[in-house]
Order: C-alpha cells, then sequence, then structure tokens
C-alpha cells in the first residue's frame, strides 16, 4: 500500500505541474463564433506549407466552426488554395464543383449520402462551403480555393465516374475498362464481402487488372487532356486510382487492422501531395480526424506499426507541416451505437483522471491554445512529454466501454505542434430539406 500511495503522489505531482504549465502558456481563445478575431490567433502558422486540423470526434460543432474560422483566415490572408478533407473523393467533387462555380459531374448521386451521413452533411459544413462559393465567385479559375476528399472508401462511385468519364473520351476504352471492372461487379454494393471471397479462395484477386486500367488511362494522357482538359483528367486518374487502392484496402482487411489503416493513411496522403503537386507554390488544409494529422509514432498506433497523414507529414515537410490538435472534456456529440446505426445525439462524458484531457480541464481556462512550435517552451513540452491516455471518438460512440473503446495512450508533445482546447461542446446540427431552399440549381447537398 505504501507503494501504491507514493505512486499516486507522484502521479498527482506530474499532473499538476502540467496542469499549471499549460494554464501558464496557454492563450485564451476568443469566441468561435467570432471568426476574424478567432481566425487571427492562427497567422503564426502562415508559413506553413500544410497546416493539419484535427478533431477528437467526429460530430462536435466547435471543431468543425474552429476549423473553418482557421482556414477562412488561411484562405483569406496567406494564400492557402486547397481544403483536404477526409471525406470520399467523388463526394468532395461535386462539392468543389459548387465553390468553383464549375459544372457539377454528371449523375444523380447527392453529397455524403452513405453512413455517417452527418460528418459532413451538417450545418458546419453547409457554412462553410457557401462562404468558399462567395470567396471564389470573382476569381479567376486558377485562383480559386478547391475542396477535396482524400479517402478510399468510393469503389462504387469512383467505377461509375472512370467509366462515365471514359463513355465520353474513348468509347473502345470504356468497353475494356467495363470487363476489368466487372471483375468487382458482384461486390461493388458490399466490397467488404470481396475481401472476404479472397481470403477464403473463392475469388481471384482483381489487382492486376485494376492497375492496368489506370496504367491505360496514364497512357492516353495526352489524347484524353486534348479531349477534355486537365480537371476532368485528373479527376478520372483519381478515381481510378482509388478504385486500385480501394481493391487492396478490401482485400487485406481481413489480415489485420494496422496493414489496412496504413494503406488507406498511405493512400490520403498521396492524394494530399498530388493536389499540392498540382499548382504553384500551393499550400492546403487538412481536416481529419486526431487519429490522422497527429504523428502516429507519438502514440500507441504507431507503437504498433501504425503509421498516418500526420506522421508521413512531418517526415515529407518537416518544419512545414503544422499538426494541430483539437480536445474537449464533455458536453454531446453526434455518433452512433454502431457501424450503419442511426446517429445520435450522445453525452460526452468527462475525461477520466489519467488523461491529457485532464490537465487542460483544470486549467480552467475554457477554451485557449497551447502552442509549443518553435517557441522554446521546453518546461510546457517536457510536462507534455508523459505517456498519458487520450480520447478519440469517432462516428461510433459507447461511453459504458469508454476506456476500452475510446482511449490509447499518446504523448501530446510530440503527437502535435499544438493544442486547441474547449472544455465543453455540442453536437454538429444535421442539414434538413429546409437547407436547400432558395439555394443555386447546383447545390450539390441535393437537399
Amino acid at each position: 500500500m505504501a507503494r501504491l500511495s507514493w505512486k499516486q503522489n507522484e502521479n498527482d505531482a506530474s499532473i499538476k505541474e502540467a496542469v499549471d504549465l499549460v494554464r501558464e502558456h496557454g492563450e485564451v481563445l476568443p469566441s468561435v463564433a467570432d471568426e476574424e478575431a478567432f481566425g487571427a490567433l492562427f497567422d503564426r502558422f502562415s508559413d506553413a506549407k500544410v497546416v493539419l486540423l484535427g478533431e477528437a470526434t467526429h460530430g462536435t460543432s466547435e471543431f468543425y466552426r474552429a476549423r473553418a474560422a482557421i482556414t477562412k483566415r488561411l484562405i483569406e490572408r496567406h494564400g492557402f488554395s486547397i481544403v483536404a478533407v477526409e471525406a470520399d473523393w467523388p463526394d468532395a467533387a461535386r462539392i468543389d464543383a459548387y465553390v468553383r462555380h464549375r459544372p457539377i459531374p454528371d449523375g444523380e448521386d447527392e453529397a455524403f449520402e452513405r453512413f455517417p451521413t452527418w460528418m459532413w452533411r451538417n450545418e458546419e459544413v453547409y457554412d462553410f462551403v457557401n462562404w468558399m462559393r462567395e470567396h471564389n465567385k470573382d476569381k479567376p479559375e486558377d485562383e480559386r480555393a478547391e475542396f477535396r476528399g482524400l479517402d478510399v472508401y468510393s469503389l462504387n462511385a469512383s467505377i461509375r465516374s472512370v467509366l462515365d468519364y471514359l463513355d465520353r473520351v474513348d468509347p473502345e476504352k470504356a468497353k475494356e475498362a467495363r470487363g476489368r471492372y466487372g471483375c468487382l461487379s458482384p461486390w461493388q454494393s458490399d466490397p467488404a464481402r470481396y475481401g472476404r471471397a479472397v481470403l477464403t479462395g473463392q475469388k481471384k484477386p482483381c489487382d492486376e487488372a485494376l492497375l492496368r486500367q489506370l496504367q491505360d488511362i496514364l497512357d492516353k494522357r495526352m489524347d484524353y487532356l486534348q479531349a477534355e482538359g486537365g480537371e476532368a483528367f485528373f479527376d478520372a486518374v483519381q478515381n481510378a486510382k482509388i478504385v486500385h487502392a480501394a481493391e487492396h484496402y478490401y482485400r487485406i482487411m481481413y489480415e489485420g487492422a494496422t496493414e489496412s489503416w496504413n494503406l488507406r493513411d498511405r493512400h490520403m496522403f498521396e492524394t494530399l501531395q498530388s493536389l499540392l503537386a498540382r499548382r504553384d507554390n500551393a499550400k492546403a488544409v487538412v481536416w481529419a480526424h486526431n487519429s490522422h494529422i497527429g504523428n502516429a509514432a507519438a502514440t500507441a498506433m504507431g507503437w504498433q506499426g501504425e503509421f498516418n497523414i500526420g506522421e508521413l507529414c512531418r517526415k515529407t515537410y518537416r518544419d512545414q507541416a503544422v499538426l494541430i490538435g483539437f480536445g474537449t472534456d464533455r458536453g454531446t456529440v453526434a455518433a452512433a451505437d454502431d457501424w450503419d446505426e442511426p446517429m445520435q445525439v450522445k453525452t460526452v462524458r468527462p475525461a477520466r483522471p489519467d488523461s491529457h484531457e485532464r490537465i487542460f480541464r483544470e486549467t480552467g481556462l475554457g477554451c485557449f491554445l497551447s502552442d509549443w512550435r518553435e517557441n522554446g517552451q521546453v518546461d510546457l513540452m517536457d510536462a507534455l512529454s508523459r505517456p498519458r491516455l487520450e480520447r478519440a471518438i469517432g462516428v461510433v460512440y459507447r461511453p459504458e466501454t469508454e476506456l476500452y473503446s475510446h482511449y490509447f495512450e499518446a504523448v501530446l508533445a510530440e503527437q502535435f505542434d499544438a493544442f486547441i482546447w474547449f472544455e465543453e461542446t455540442k453536437a454538429v446540427t444535421p442539414l434538413t430539406h429546409a437547407h436547400g431552399k432558395g439555394m443555386p440549381e447546383t447545390y450539390p447537398f441535393g437537399l
């Protein structure tokens, strides 16, 4: 008992020291409703090539509003031109066309229809998307800010996009593509079944045919560029890459979580690189979960072999990549009980006493920024360099098993360059049909 008491006192002392240092260095933020004042405090990161903005959940209003305020500032004042989000490419392409005043891609699909619809079909994103459209209105086409998706889940939609493109520019090659993609046709609506079929020997992998299809499109680059221009060609290539990557993802998902996670984040990072390469002196803002944008090498994820966008950006862009995490203690969140189940507004439990979040809560500052990037705050970094628990809520939240389901160990000072804290937060508001009234016919959410 004496040893346990000594250990507890040591932990209490280290946490008190961390609380005092975070309070001392914390910069209280204005209300996120005052977007101009809030965003101005992030001018310090304008020298970066990539600013990665996280979230501790996939359903918290303040995280979306804060990212929007920061991103608007970086676009308006500092030359950032790409917003790349943790979303499917074809869905984001419809939003991108809307905000850049381009023709909406063919097809009857509405943007962000698949689970979890609330993650992008919400009032917070609605407001930001319409701001982007207004911002771009009077700008030359090559100076308009883009809205792009990074994710790998759009197998079915990406196949349709490639075929639609080839039908327009090269009908003969479209026939070949249909034959190759036919390898996946029995599983397109439920690609996880394809992975099981390959694993159990009921199906041969389709990867070689899909790679040949991608290469065929790349080989005809000059012809296709003349037919429809660079934007349509880039979209077709990206969709062909997604089909190839998604096939691989669903084929290996049963081999282990590490392999499929790494494939997904590598794909997202390579998509980000492709976007940056298309524009001179391009600068991007990334919106994704903390688990993607923080440096995985400083977390239990990395210690078990996983990497992520944040780690790859830090290795590639070094000081030109800024990794900003977000956190909260309590409030409400939009989430489901399980995958493909209805969204609920759930109550977020106060953070555990052995967590990083407990330290930020006990400062009493409410809403503030901790920034240890190049500021020489060695004492603050030391205090946040002890491994502690950190909470991650995705589209599923299970408060009754929160420790097992949502906490992982991390070294915060190495995971992020800065951290934005909201002590109490509320759930995002899903869009309703009322939001589509009075919008242009090109409005991409199809409400």
